[in-house]
Formats: structure tokens, sequence, C-alpha cells
């Protein structure tokens, strides 16, 4: 280890005589009663609706109620006493409840009484069961979930009609759901509400990574085919920045070429690589540089920024020590490692398979990895999380990769309503001129065909929500896809592929039933069971009209590659229903054990096939084990 230099520190850019005067505490203008009721009310809703999917509840026929479809929710107050919730629904496919949040009503021991979800998951804690140390991190996860929900609702936004014609940025910015289907989806723990501001992607604020020095011995650069390290700064900094940093580490008596340069979160920095890795950066194996020149803006995972001053330049992906959705959201230099050279094969295969192309999928691929292990965190005994907070990637990114006149828009905008309940996906309907399946038709080539596809053919699954996907879109319609998060997310699996030896990671063999499940969980339950609801509810389709044209899309499939492995049967009668939030309930701190998911899984029985051979879809939504109740 090289010691330290007694050097003098100079200053950074920008950097000049500083107050000690504390700032203003925060307004948090956002946290009204207004905006709060409204994100209760939001929340409550889906809680019922994604709990009663999972079979964790069985609302009954409201009796009392003259309408239909009118249900009620019969609970043990905390204290002893009576709660019941009434609403209104509509139950379609795959056990979907659609929840009138407008009509919710909660009484307690028959008296009005507001709506709380916090409330609500301690009145059901005897049926969720969440561990007693873990139940306190739960309700704060839903708690900062509705402080973000309050903020978006405050805030307002665009409507449907303007996101149709908007960028992608600005698509990105405007999504208010996050993930369709758990409860506790925006947790962030760990960023304060003047740092909500900064950095959440909702806030659509410009943000300046920070760059750090890693000593070369201490860390680890991965890069990807025809790429190289150098290269790769010349493309993201620029001639004019690696002159600057390399200035400012001589200034420090420090020799460049014992260096590699690594972009890391602004949070990071204050909060954890100042403090947590404080003797790392005392002894020079971390050296502060400054701020990036470049602006980006933060995407919905919250760590992945897309540079806005330089859109050629690639997407950053930066480890971040702050608690989101069952997951502490750092990145491992160790598990990274192979990432350039998986989704460098994943996309050479994507590139030459013609049927992959004709549907208009591609990769962006993640081209380079680092990771500092110079620390101690990386010298103990058994792994911990502290390994996974220095690290960040490179990813490609769409916006030079698609011809004048198209756009380009998360998928994640498909399942989005504006502030007036206006869907997005039912404004890109009828702004295409398309009829409705024939717009439907058109989506599904360029997301459910794929993905058939690379299922049969090539036994690859991916992690295709709304978030991992980026569509293309001429005059309102899809007309290809990109799919990202690969590094993390892909597997095979099966035996079958010859893998090289550094793409050996991602093989997870399955029986062919689990199999079907990268189609049946991810895809129609965990997407298309929502579009579903958000184009039968608008008037747009039936469900047997949308249920109808995915039968199709599979059917088409199958008829044009008769020769492919027929194991994989996605018209089954049923499927085994996997069920997300029970993994957040059983532990919110890591849901799953992302080097073996399978076995992480947690099944509730099965769910009836929408596209199952005669099926009509909306006929049967009680399942084996669930029934209303009179």
């Amino acid at each position: 280890m090289t010691a330290a230099p007694t050097v003098a520190e100079p200053a950074l850019t920008g950097s000049g005589p500083r107050t000690t005067t504390h700032p203003a505490p925060h307004p948090a203008a956002h946290l009204t009663p207004e905006a709060m009721a409204a994100a209760q009310r939001h929340l409550v809703a889906k809680a019922i609706a994604e709990l009663t999917h999972e079979r964790l509840l069985a609302p009954s026929r409201d009796r009392a109620a003259s309408a239909d479809g009118a249900y009620v929710l019969a609970l043990d107050a905390l204290d002893g006493g009576a709660v019941t919730y009434r609403f209104r629904a509509r139950r379609l496919a795959l056990e979907h409840w659609a929840v009138d949040e407008a009509s919710l009503l909660r009484e307690v021991d028959g008296t009005p009484a507001p709506l709380d979800v916090q409330e609500l998951v301690l009145e059901l804690q005897p049926l969720l069961r969440i561990p007693d140390d873990l139940l306190a991190l739960y309700l704060e996860e839903l708690a900062a979930t509705l402080a973000s929900a309050a903020y978006k609702h405050h805030r307002g936004g665009p409507a449907v009609a303007e996101l149709l014609d908007a960028d992608l940025a600005t698509v990105e910015a405007a999504m208010t759901e996050g993930h369709p289907g758990f409860v506790a989806n925006n947790g962030r723990i760990g960023l304060g509400v003047g740092e909500h501001d900064a950095y959440a992607p909702e806030a659509a604020r410009p943000v300046r990574l920070v760059w750090l020095a890693a000593r070369r011995a201490l860390s680890h650069v991965a890069t990807g085919d025809g790429l190289t390290e150098d290269a790769l700064y010349r493309h993201e900094l620029g001639d004019a920045t690696l002159a600057a940093f390399a200035d400012r580490l001589r200034a420090l008596g420090l020799d460049p070429a014992e260096y590699r340069y690594l972009p890391v979160h602004p949070w990071q920095w204050e909060h954890k690589v100042a403090v947590t890795f404080a003797p790392d950066v005392a002894r020079r194996d971390l050296v502060l540089l400054g701020e990036s020149a470049d602006e980006y803006r933060a995407q919905q995972s919250v760590r992945t920024f897309l540079n806005v001053s330089r859109p050629d330049r690639h997407y950053v992906k930066t480890a971040l020590g702050v608690q989101n959705m069952g997951f502490l959201r750092g990145l491992s230099p160790a598990y990274m490692r192979a990432t350039p050279a998986i989704n460098d094969w994943v996309a050479d295969l994507v590139e030459n398979d013609p049927e992959l192309v004709a549907c208009g999928v591609r990769v962006l691929r993640e081209r380079a990895s680092i990771g500092y292990t110079g620390d101690a965190y990386h010298r103990t005994a058994r792994p911990n999380a502290h390994r996974k907070l220095i690290a960040a990637l490179w990813r490609e990114q769409p916006l030079t990769r698609v011809p004048a006149g198209h756009r380009l828009a998360t998928m994640a905008a498909l399942l989005h309503r504006d502030g007036a309940g206006d869907a997005y996906a039912t404004a890109a309907v009828r702004a295409s001129g398309l009829a409705p399946a024939d717009w439907l038709r058109a989506y599904l080539r360029v997301y459910l065909r794929p993905l058939v596809h690379c299922l049969r053919a090539h036994d690859l699954a991916f992690m295709p929500h709304g978030e991992n996907v980026i569509l293309e879109l001429a005059d309102h319609v899809p007309v290809g896809a990109f799919l990202k998060d690969i590094g993390e997310e892909v597997a095979v699996l099966s035996d079958r592929p010859v893998l090289p030896a550094s793409v050996e990671r991602v093989r997870h063999p399955v029986d062919d039933a689990e199999k079907a499940l990268a189609v049946f969980t991810d895809v129609l339950d965990g997407v298309l069971r929502h579009l579903a609801a958000i184009l039968v509810l608008d008037e747009v389709m039936t469900e047997g009209e949308f249920w109808g044209v995915v039968a199709e899309t599979v059917d088409g499939h199958l008829a044009d590659h008769p020769d492919l492995p027929s194991g994989v049967d996605l018209r089954a009668a049923r499927f085994a229903h996997s069920c997300l939030n029970r993994l957040q309930l059983r532990n919110t701190l890591q849901m799953v054990d992302l080097t073996d998911q399978s076995s992480s899984l947690i099944y509730a029985g099965t769910l009836a096939n929408p596209v199952a051979r005669g099926a009509v879809a909306g006929q049967e939504h009680a399942a084996a084990g669930v029934h209303e109740t009179s």
C-alpha cells in the first residue's frame, strides 16, 4: 500500500469560503393533508387489490350495498374493535381487482375513519405475518412511498396528451406509479427530503456525478468487445476533463498512471464514501476529483442516469446505499466483472437471430463496469452489503439508435395515468388511428413475441417489466423495443446452450413449468394484467378481445416455428401463482437471492391462464382456495 504523501490539499474547482450557517429546514411543501389523503387513498386501494390478488385477503360481497361490484373487507382493529373497508371493484382475468379508489370507505366500530395504509398493514399483520424485527422497516418503506406519492400529487405533471409527443427524459420523469405490483415500491430509505428534491427521478433535476480516482491495484475494470478502458474514459469525459483529473492527482503528489476513474452518485460521496470509506480516502486509495461537466437526469431506477448534456454518451448506473423495494441498491464489483461479457453474448444472440431482428428488439449493452475492492469490508470472512457501495457501470443509450421521426418512451408509460386519471395507453391507441386490436398486435410483436421466442429458441429469460423496456414508437404505434438491465436480470434456464465460461453464471436450469413462468409471471401477470385492466376500464377493448390478441400472438409464434422445442406450454390451463409482495413481506431487506432466484420464490396455488386453450377471459376469477364469502 502506498503511503499518503504530505502534500497540501489543492482547492477543488469552484471552492471558496464556506459559511458555517446551517441551511433552513426544507419546507416539505408536499406534505399537506390534501396531498397525503390522495396518496393514502391510492395506496390503500392498491394494497387491497394486490394483496387480494396474492390471496392474502378475501373481500366478500357487500350485501348491504345495492350496486353490483360492492365489496367489504372486515378486520379486527388494533384495540380489539372492528374495522371495515367498503369499496367497489371490477374483477378481471388473472384474479385482478380493479378497485375504484373514490369508493373506498373505512369504518372503525361503525364510525368513518381516515384511510391509512400503515394502519391497514397493522390491522392485517395477523394475516401478513411480517417478521417482528422487519415490521417497522416495512412501515417506513410505506411512509416513504406515501411521501413520494404526495410529492408527485403536489407537483402535478404533464397530461398524457402532452406525453404522447414528449422526449424520453420527460416521459421518464412523469411516471408516478413505480412497480405496478409492489405496494411499498418507492421506499428510498436514506434520501432526505432535500435530497429527494435533488435526485429523485420525478424531481427531474439536472445532476452532476461525482468522480473519484481509485487506485488501480485496488480496483477492477471490465470492458466489452472492442472497448478499452482508455477509450471509455475519452468517450465519457473528453480530453480536457481527463487532463484536469490528471493535474488534480499530480497536485497531490500522485501518479495518474496509478489510478482509474470511477463515477459515484453525489449522495453516495456525501453519506458513504467520505464516511464509511474515510480511511481509504485519507490513504489516497480513493481521491475526490470533483463533479462531472455533463448534466444527467435520474431514471426510474433512481441510481441510473441519462446524460442530457451529451446524449451520445452512456447511461451511468451507480451504487447507492439506499434501501428501496426490498434491496439495498448497491452494485457488487465481483458480480459485475462478468457483466460486459454477459451483455456481449446476449446482444450477439439477439442481433443474429432473424426472428428477433424482424421483431425490432435490441439490447442496450452494459459496456463496462468498475468497482473498488481495497477497503476493509472486502477482507471480512463473510460477504456483506458494504462491498457493494463503490462501483458503477456504463450502459448504451437508445437515443442515437432510432430514425428521425420515431420516439422513445419507457414501457412503464403504458401503465401510467395522469393526475386527471387519463391513461397513456388509451391516448396512444386513439392517437394512432389504428383499431385497438391492431395497436395491441403491434405492441405484442415487439414485446411478447420476442420474449416467447427467446424462451422457446434459446431458453433465455429477461426481467421485462416496464422500467426495463424502452419502446420505439412511430405515429404512437410500437415498432421496436430495447431491453436493458441485462447483467443482473438475464437467465439461461436450461443446460442446452453452450455458454462461454465468462457467461456461465447466468445459467439457472429449471423444469419446463417454471421456465414458462418467465412469460406467465413476468409478462402476463406482471405487465399485461395491468394493461388489460386499463384498456377494459377505459372501454377501449373487452377482456375477450385483449386476451384473444395475446393468445393469437403466442399461437402465431408457434405456427411460425413448429420445430422449436415444445416443452414450454404457454396455452396451459393454469400456472403457478408466483407472488411479489409476499417476498417483500417475508424479508424487506432482501427479497430474493440474486444468485438463486428460483429457490426464493413464493407461490400461492395456481392462476387460470387467460390464454389457455378454449379460455374465455373474465369467466374465471375465483381460484383454488379463494372464494367469495357471503
